[in-house]
């Protein structure tokens, strides 16, 4: 029986995944594999998606007790991409305040938000010169570089694409690329 399921991941999966690639339109999978920009604009399409076929009466939905509704999932990822972004040197929004992880929960705001900190992530990237991506920056007490920041804004923002897609299959919606 373990030989016959290892044959299967061995064998059948590699094949299933190729299928499935194949099948998305060129739309779907836009900006995989060419780099952190096409990533990035992979990752913010998907989030913006996924926010907009939320349900607005959804987000205020948790999984359990103190853990993340699905607002306050989407405000982490814009708070995190503001701040992790000002260590680089663009300044944060005046109006952007930590307690907006809390407070902004109506879904047209919480849009808003999301769409200005992506597009703030990809128009400073895009202004940066020859050499500023190993400039290095301060961060808790570590030194290290601007292209490591960025790639710490890619993967927060991937992490929670994960939580959040989990979030909606648990109340039956389905990611629109998924369908």
């Amino acid at each position: 029986m373990k030989r016959a399921f290892l044959l299967f991941l061995v064998f059948a999966l590699p094949v299933v995944g190729v299928a499935t690639v194949q099948a998305q339109s060129a739309a779907q999978i836009e900006g995989l594999w060419e780099g952190y920009d096409g990533e990035w604009g992979h990752v913010s399409r998907q989030l913006i998606q996924l926010a907009e076929a939320i349900p607005a009466d959804k987000y205020s939905w948790r999984p359990a007790p103190g853990v993340r509704s699905v607002s306050e999932v989407f405000m982490h990822i814009v708070l995190a991409d503001f701040w992790l972004l000002s260590i680089t040197g663009p300044k944060m929004p005046p109006d952007l305040k930590q307690e907006m992880e809390k407070t902004v929960t109506k879904k047209a705001d919480v849009i808003d938000w999301l769409k200005r900190s992506v597009d703030a992530v990809k128009t400073a990237r895009a202004h940066l010169k020859p050499g500023d991506l190993e400039r290095k920056v301060k961060v808790e007490g570590k030194t290290v570089t601007v292209d490591g920041m960025y790639l710490r804004i890619i993967v927060h923002a991937n992490e929670h694409m994960g939580q959040l897609v989990a979030y909606a299959r648990m109340n039956g919606i389905v990611p629109p690329w998924s369908k």
